[in-house]
C-alpha cells in the first residue's frame, strides 16, 4: 500500500479530535522535550499536572541546569524512572555549556544530549521545527503495523529503523501535525490489547488488518524475559509524629532517592524482634501492614510492611509527614506504606486533639 494515502484523512481527523495538552499550545523545544520525557511509561492525564508544576518551578533551561538534585527529584516524585529527571538536568547543562544556552536545531546535535534517543529527537525535530523526521513509538508502530499488516517484531531496532525510513519517505509538509496525529490515533483509537475502536478510525478503509479481520494479530511483540522476584520487608519506624527515612546509594536501582528502611527477605515475628533490637530500638509491639508489589522493568518487589512505634530515636533522618511531602522524594514503590503512614499519623493527631476537649 502507498502509505502517503493515509496523510489527508489522518490530518483531518487530528484537527477535529486532538486533545488539549499545554505543551501543544506552546511547542517550544523545552516544552516538547520535557513532555516527551515525562510521557515515557506515563499517561497524558497523569503528566499534565506534573508538567505544569515543573514549568512553574523551573521555567527556563538555566533554572533546570542549576536546580538541586533533591528539589528536582521531589518535583519528579510519582513519575518513576528517576534517571529521566537526572538526565534532563545533565542535558540542560550540556545546552548551557556546549550550545551557549541556545537550543540545538539539528537532529545530530539533539541526539548528543543526555537521555535523548531517536524517538525524542524525532519528536523535537518534527513538532518544534516542523522537519520531516519521524518519531517512532509504540503508538505509531501499532497503527502502522496494522495498516500495513506487517508482522515484524516491534521490539527490534531493525523494525523501528524500517518504519522511521518509511514514515520520512511519505511524510507531508505539515510534519508537526502528522507526527502528533499518528501518536494521537494510537492513543485514542488504535488501542492495544484487542480493544481498537475501528468503527471511528479514519484509516479503516486503508487498514489491511481491518479489511482482513486480523487486527488482533498486530503488532507482533517478542516475549520479554521473565522478571526476577525479590522479597523485601519495609519498616515504618515512628517516634511520636516523625518517621525514619534514609537516602539510597548514588548508584543502582532508585539511586539517590529517599526510602523507608527495608531489607531483603520476609521474616517471622521473632526474627523481626531480633532485627529491631539489633538496630537499637526499644520496642515491644509492632504491626504487620498490607502486602504490596511493585514492578520495575526487570524486577518485581514483593513487600511486607511493618508499622513500628518506638520509644527512642536512633541516629538517622527523622521527618514529619509534612516535611516528607515538601522535601523528600519517596519512590512510587513505597506508595502503599506512605499512605499507611499518613493515615495513621493523621488519626493519632486527631485523637490527641480530641483528648483536649
Amino acid at each position: 500500500m502507498d502509505l502517503e494515502k493515509i496523510n489527508e484523512p489522518l490530518l483531518v481527523w487530528f484537527k477535529e479530535n486532538k486533545r488539549y495538552m499545554p505543551w501543544r499550545e506552546q511547542p517550544t523545544f523545552y516544552y516538547v522535550w520535557l513532555s516527551e520525557i515525562m510521557l515515557q511509561q506515563t499517561r497524558v492525564d497523569t503528566v499534565i499536572p506534573y508538567f505544569e508544576r515543573f514549568i512553574k518551578e523551573i521555567p527556563t533551561i538555566e533554572a533546570l541546569a542549576n536546580i538541586s538534585d533533591d528539589k528536582l527529584l521531589k518535583l519528579w516524585e510519582g513519575l518513576g524512572y528517576y534517571n529521566r529527571a537526572r538526565n534532563l538536568k545533565i542535558a540542560a547543562n550540556q545546552i548551557m555549556s556546549e550550545f551557549d544556552g541556545i537550543y540545538p536545531t539539528t537532529y545530530d546535535d539533539i541526539l548528543r544530549l543526555k537521555g535523548i534517543g531517536t524517538y525524542t529527537a524525532g519528536a523535537i525535530m518534527s513538532i518544534v521545527y516542523n522537519k520531516k523526521v519521524a518519531a517512532v513509538d509504540g503508538n505509531v508502530l501499532r497503527v502502522l503495523t496494522r495498516v500495513l499488516k506487517d508482522d515484524s517484531d516491534i521490539m527490534s531496532e531493525r523494525t523501528k529503523k524500517k518504519f522511521k525510513e518509511l514514515i520520512e519517505k511519505n511524510m507531508p509538509e505539515n510534519a508537526r501535525d502528522y507526527t502528533q496525529a499518528l501518536m494521537e490515533l494510537g492513543a485514542l483509537v488504535c488501542l492495544p490489547n484487542g480493544e481498537p475502536k475501528c468503527s471511528v478510525c479514519p484509516l479503516r478503509s486503508f487498514c489491511e488488518a481491518y479489511q482482513t479481520n486480523t487486527i488482533s494479530n498486530y503488532p507482533v511483540k517478542k516475549i520479554q524475559k521473565i522478571r526476577k522476584i525479590e522479597k523485601r520487608s519495609v519498616f515504618l519506624f515512628v517516634y511520636q509524629n516523625q518517621v525514619l527515612i534514609e537516602k539510597r546509594k548514588d548508584k543502582g536501582l532508585l539511586k539517590g532517592l529517599y526510602q523507608f528502611p527495608n531489607i531483603n527477605g520476609h521474616f517471622s515475628k521473632a526474627e523481626m524482634k531480633y532485627f529491631f533490637d539489633e538496630m537499637g530500638f526499644d520496642t515491644s509491639t509492632f504491626e504487620k501492614l498490607p502486602e504490596a508489589k511493585h514492578i520495575f522493568s526487570h524486577l518485581e518487589w514483593h513487600m511486607q510492611g511493618y508499622y513500628v512505634p518506638v520509644s527512642i530515636k536512633t541516629e538517622g533522618l527523622w521527618v514529619t509527614v509534612d516535611e516528607l511531602k515538601r522535601n523528600y522524594s519517596i519512590p512510587t514503590a513505597f506508595k502503599v506504606y506512605r499512605k499507611e503512614l499518613e493515615g495513621r499519623l493523621s488519626r493519632d493527631l486527631f485523637d490527641k486533639h480530641e483528648d483536649l476537649w
